[in-house]
């Protein structure tokens, strides 16, 4: 019997804690007295260990036993014990959030890693082996691309190959997964970095996926849902993508509470053999956008002390049939309104998630908004306005410009509603492979600073032409030409305006938004040679 993932520590509350393995066989897991038995998915075996009974701002050190065995930490390990550290009074009013996206695996090949540079990550983890417990982070945001299942490392591809060769039931894909048991490899791959694994197993990690956890481009538009349900093994590719993000990423998210009352996660716990057909159920469900009223939601939100995080599915969530065009339903829209106003004048920082920017560089934004109200057209236009939109990945939320102005409008009446207000709402993204902070003026007389916090990528090589582009995307006079063309359209006149206030900055990249009491500021690092972090821009938030 042997773990072959994890643990890695999910959420944290004030007594409770979850904790997510992987296991070789079938097997009982104990965590602190607290035990879980493994459910199967395709001869693959997981367990949540719910952890509870902890003391509100503590720290406790734990192992974790498979079978009565230690599996964790491994004997030979030189890195510091793994702890839980619970919310309370004392770490209610201060808090260290580390966030990023876009994170490639490490390869083998020693060009390609040379190219795709030290992970940030990586040099964040091996940094924090050397500092007390104290220097920890609250959490570990990871906003989309946590594995690239369309663009695998060599010695991946060339795994896929062997195993696929004289195949006659369809052809597949030489360079991408499509099973639940490739997925598998590939996280076990991409989370199996020694400093990674200790990292996850002691510091609480919170996800959302983006569009390389699944494909490229994924729900970019109907046409594009269009188009890829007709390659013959779309339809495996989608059901193995969902159901693994659920098991890998989004049940960790889940409160134990929230655990206790998911009917698919009873019933896959309660099952007795393979849970596979109840996985594919799921996922069939998820990927159906008709009306969005699925049943099957994997925004959430952690309350962590005098902070709130809300994190939104901005990739799975849109709704595209039926001439639609929405990043939300409108059942999701209702559900993110209740998360950004319930008990609000109790949070200090209300931080959003999404792994799309909602503010992008204005010229861009204005592009993409451009390119919507083309493709919303028929003919040729409309035909060109989507290759269009697919090529260039104008899939943001300026390009589906009815939601941006919905969020927009939920983020300016938080920021202005009369009584006491948050200090500050940031939107945490990734995706565009620079980093940047860029503060909003928001109508209205209120202290609350809103700014939206970019932090992309993690690990992974930005070609050299789009420095310049994104560059230039962030002039004035260039957002000025934009925003004239995209007014001249019939796009309405945008609800917020935004500057930059912080990078752009490309390169690996990792970020710390801090906050204390009502101040906040949020630090960009990057690795050096060496592998050393090195600061590289400081921005207060509250100035």
């Amino acid at each position: 019997m042997a773990l072959v993932l994890g643990p890695i520590l999910r959420h944290v509350g004030e007594t409770t804690a979850t904790i997510w393995v992987q296991t070789d066989e079938r097997a009982e897991v104990e965590v602190l007295g607290c035990r879980a038995s493994t459910f199967e998915v395709r001869g693959c075996h997981y367990a949540l260990v719910v952890v509870d009974g902890l003391t509100p701002g503590s720290t406790t050190e734990y192992r974790l036993h498979v079978n009565g065995t230690q599996e964790w930490p491994h004997q030979e390990s030189r890195y510091p014990p793994s702890v839980i550290r619970t919310r309370g009074a004392d770490r209610d009013k201060s808090l260290r959030v580390v966030f990023g996206s876009c994170r490639y695996p490490k390869t083998g090949d020693a060009a390609l890693d040379e190219k795709l540079g030290s992970d940030a990550l990586d040099c964040y983890a091996t940094r924090l082996t050397g500092q007390p417990v104290s220097a920890l982070p609250d959490v570990v945001i990871l906003l989309g691309d946590q594995v690239y299942a369309d663009e695998l490392t060599p010695e991946a591809r060339r795994r896929l190959a062997g195993r696929r060769s004289g195949s006659v039931r369809t052809k597949r894909p030489p360079d991408e997964v499509v099973s639940f048991t490739e997925y598998e490899g590939l996280y076990r791959h991409t989370w199996g970095d020694p400093e990674i694994r200790w990292l996850m197993s002691t510091v609480p990690i919170a996800m959302i996926f983006d569009d390389h956890d699944i494909r490229d481009d994924w729900n970019t538009s109907a046409a594009w849902r269009a188009s890829m349900s007709s390659v013959p093994w779309w339809r495996e590719r989608i059901r193995a993508g969902l159901a693994s993000y659920w098991v890998y990423q989004h049940l960790g998210n889940l409160s134990p509470t929230e655990l206790a009352v998911d009917d698919d996660y009873r019933k896959v716990v309660d099952s007795t053999g393979d849970c596979w057909p109840l996985l594919v159920a799921l996922a069939d469900r998820a990927d159906d956008d008709a009306d969005g009223e699925k049943g099957l939601r994997f925004s959430y939100r952690w309350d962590l002390g005098t902070a709130r995080l809300v994190m939104i599915d901005s990739r799975n969530g849109r709704i595209l049939s039926g001439g639609s065009r929405k990043m939300l339903s409108d059942r999701e829209f209702a559900w993110l309104e209740e998360q950004m106003t319930d008990g609000v004048d109790r949070v200090d920082h209300l931080i959003l998630g999404s792994s799309l920017p909602w503010l992008l560089p204005p010229a861009l934004g204005d592009l993409q908004t451009i390119n919507e109200i083309a493709a919303n057209r028929t003919g040729l236009r409309g035909r060109l306005a989507e290759k269009i939109r697919q090529a260039t990945d104008f899939e943001h939320w300026p390009a589906f410009m009815e939601s941006f102005r919905r969020l927009s409008d939920l983020i300016i009446g938080v920021a202005t509603q009369s009584g006491r207000a948050p200090a500050t709402v940031c939107v945490l993204s990734g995706d565009v492979h620079h980093s940047y902070v860029a503060r909003a003026d928001h109508p209205g007389t209120t202290a609350t600073a809103v700014h939206q916090l970019v932090c992309s990528p993690v690990h992974n090589h930005v070609p050299g032409y789009v420095k310049p582009v994104l560059e230039h995307a962030w002039s004035p006079r260039a957002a000025r030409l934009t925003r004239a063309w995209a007014r001249h359209l019939g796009s309405p006149p945008l609800p917020i305006n935004w500057s930059d206030v912080g990078g752009p900055f490309f390169g690996n990249t990792i970020a710390t938004l801090m906050t204390d009491g009502r101040t906040a500021r949020v630090v960009f690092e990057q690795p050096r040679e060496g592998g050393e972090l090195s600061e590289i821009t400081r921005v207060s938030l509250t100035d």
